[in-house]
């Protein structure tokens, strides 16, 4: 895990989730509270908003709605996406393997995208001329604002656990959000 300097407000979400898991395994081995902790990478799936950063949802609303697709900063950060379905078949693997009680298990996937190229996906999925629109972290989040260039969980401990291997592509994922959204629109006049 990589944390950045106090000064700087980004680091508050990391700092707050880490100290939540500390708390949860202090009652566990304090008081026994049997407790599995599951960080999420990126989850997806259809009914997701696009509010607190959610990209994919954002996306897709604005290639549908003809509006720019707005990436922040140059576009090259990677991530990895993952299904809500598949982050759901993995909690429910956690909550019935017994020797979870206890553990940290990263949840997600290992196909990395750029957030450019997620955006030109989401672009040609829609069928959209939504222009691609870059917003500098500075006009964003003001200035000094500091983003992971790349967030990829290692699985290894979930799949020795539980056998955890995420099998819905972010391609699927993306139809299901963009025929999500599709079905929400009002007809054209």
């Amino acid at each position: 895990m990589v944390l950045g300097p106090s000064s700087k407000h980004r680091w508050a979400y990391a700092c707050s989730k880490l100290i939540d898991e500390f708390l949860a395994l202090a009652y566990w081995k304090e008081k026994k509270l049997p407790v599995v902790i599951a960080r999420l990478f990126n989850t997806v799936g259809p009914r997701q908003t696009g509010r607190y950063g959610m990209v994919v949802p954002s996306f897709v609303q604005q290639a549908l709605g003809g509006d720019p697709i707005t990436v922040y900063g140059d576009g090259q950060q990677r991530r990895c996406f993952t299904d809500v379905r598949d982050v759901v078949r993995a909690v429910a693997g956690l909550l019935r393997h017994d020797g979870a009680v206890g553990q940290v298990y990263n949840i997600g996937s290992q196909h990395e995208i750029t957030i450019l190229a997620l955006a030109e996906r989401v672009r040609e999925l829609t069928g959209s001329a939504s222009p691609i629109q870059f917003v500098p972290y500075s006009r964003a989040y003001g200035e000094g604002f500091e983003d992971m260039p790349r967030r990829m969980p290692s699985l290894v401990k979930i799949q020795r656990a539980i056998g955890y291997i995420p099998g819905i592509s972010l391609e699927q994922t993306l139809e299901s959000v963009i025929e999500y959204y599709r079905a929400g629109l009002p007809a054209p006049a």
